[in-house]
């Protein structure tokens, strides 16, 4: 039985064509077993957010193959692969990208709404449980901090039951103390219910949570740290950003 939420087996994504061609991915193959936390690091333009894109069915790969949970997703029409992200993958961005006129139980309800379901108000308060915010869920975002906003977006990735659970920056708009609060939420998620995290982050204490980091340069793996402590992830980090290009 395959123990993999996500594979990628040699993609490559280049944008443009003949001399203006920029290769953003490079033959990259990485494997996402299921319950593991997995940070992806690496200098700008090294292809991180492209290697998200790519995994989570927002871009299709130039060349190569991703499949998440058994389903290639290079092989989907656009319809199916928009219900496939819709009903198996969650995203969490830097920005909360909360509807401010809506409370904390209506932002997380949204994704199930527009997909025409009705959503089942004890599973809108069992997601907003789960990030410790069961209190507030009458409350509107004007009305939380930063890192309660971040948690509400987090719940409304959650309420789908998403296979996969992506992050792009999760924790780069939020103070140190209120990031490693969330941080400690999204450890807690794979830890006690087996959640899949991908997250993308350029901080390496915010990395040190993860079980894995995956580092990337000039579009192609460089390396991958485990289980490994924010000093050594920046020293990773300080060589790939010193290497000449």
């Amino acid at each position: 039985m395959n123990n993999d939420a996500i594979q990628l087996r040699s993609v490559s994504r280049v944008y443009g064509s003949g001399d203006s061609a920029v290769t953003a991915l490079d033959q990259v193959s990485l494997f996402f077993p299921k319950g593991t936390f997995t940070a992806v690091m690496g200098p700008s333009g090294s292809g991180k957010s492209t290697l998200l894109q790519c995994a989570a069915g927002l871009d299709r790969p130039t060349s190569g193959s991703v499949t998440v949970g058994g389903t290639e997703l290079t092989k989907l029409s656009e319809t199916k692969l928009t219900l496939l992200r819709r009903d198996r993958i969650g995203f969490v961005f830097q920005a909360f990208n909360l509807l401010p006129s809506l409370t904390a139980e209506q932002n997380v309800s949204l994704p199930l709404r527009l997909a025409g379901r009705r959503p089942s108000r004890t599973r809108v308060r069992e997601v907003l449980g789960q990030v410790g915010l069961a209190e507030r869920a009458k409350h509107r975002p004007t009305e939380m901090s930063g890192g309660q906003q971040q948690r509400v977006a987090i719940a409304r990735a959650l309420i789908t039951s998403p296979e996969v659970l992506f992050g792009d920056e999760p924790t780069g708009a939020l103070d140190s103390t209120t990031s490693r609060e969330v941080l400690t939420m999204l450890r807690s998620m794979v830890d006690r219910e087996g959640q899949t995290i991908i997250m993308v982050t350029h901080d390496p204490v915010a990395a040190s949570y993860a079980d894995r980091v995956v580092f990337l340069a000039d579009g192609r793996v460089n390396g991958e740290l485990t289980g490994a402590r924010a000093e050594d992830i920046a020293a990773h980090m300080t060589k790939l950003e010193a290497a000449p290009c």
